[in-house]
């Protein structure tokens, strides 16, 4: 059985994008057949997987729109060992044209559905708000991961996107959940960090994930050179934060699989 985990988060620059890259490289180094969907239109998780965003053909607004097959559109990039939706700026059109549609809050869910059994993971990027992009994302998705910063913003953002979640699972999505909450660009130095990290693990408890994903020079250098970091350099900090994320994701589906057998 396939997992959808939408990667979210209306507050930008927490590492979402960041995530999404190697969260999906990293579960891919586990033999997972894993698919990638940027529904970002900045377009960075394509980038950062390798592919130029400026040159695409096909694109998931081509996708959502109606105006291509799921096949012509997804891509393997060569740096990466996970199947890629690609976005562009066109993305942003979809967000007009969606509002117009039948059934609009269900676009991404329906090809997701078609294309699941394909796949262990499916991983998608949000955009950095809540609009219509992010709503077919969250009602596509069995689960959201929440990347944040601990300081002291991060938590009013978080509330906003608890309402959207909880909204969502009210109304279309009943059985979105939240998968996890990691702690990005760590830095247990700073005293801020382990007060807003107490009132995680208080609200969160144990959907707080052990792991936590350092402040990481090679990570911020792996999109520039168009790889994920454990394709730039394996062994950076980065790199074994986030495939001990994805091991403790895989942990976490075993014995919730156990609990239920």
């Amino acid at each position: 059985m396939s997992k959808v985990l939408a990667i979210a988060n209306q507050k930008g620059g927490v590492g979402k994008t960041t995530t999404s890259v190697n969260l999906a490289a990293s579960l891919s180094v586990t033999r997972k057949k894993v698919l990638l969907i940027d529904m970002d239109p900045q377009g960075n998780t394509t980038m950062g997987s390798g592919v130029n965003k400026n040159e695409l053909e096909l694109s998931i607004y081509d996708l959502l729109t109606g105006q291509a097959q799921f096949d012509e559109v997804v891509i393997r990039p060569e740096e990466s060992d996970y199947d890629l939706l690609p976005a562009n700026g066109d993305l942003v059109a979809a967000e007009v044209e969606l509002i117009a549609l039948e059934n609009r809050e269900l676009r991404l869910r329906e090809i997701v559905e078609a294309n699941r059994e394909r796949y262990d993971f499916i991983v998608i990027d949000c955009p950095p708000s809540l609009n219509m992009l992010t709503i077919n994302s969250l009602v596509a998705a069995d689960g959201v991961v929440i990347p944040m910063q601990c300081e002291y913003y991060a938590l009013e953002g978080l509330s906003a996107l608890m309402d959207t979640i909880r909204a969502i699972q009210e109304r279309i999505n009943p059985t979105l959940k939240i998968e996890g909450i990691l702690r990005t660009m760590y830095d247990p130095r700073n005293k801020l960090t382990s007060e807003v990290n107490g009132q995680l693990f208080n609200y969160f408890g144990d959907a707080v994930y052990r792991t936590v994903v350092p402040r990481n020079v090679r990570l911020a250098e792996a999109p520039s050179y168009g790889k994920p970091v454990i394709k730039y350099d394996r062994q950076s900090r980065g790199a074994i934060a986030y495939l001990a994320l994805a091991g403790e994701l895989l942990r976490r589906d075993d014995e919730s699989a156990r609990a239920l057998n």
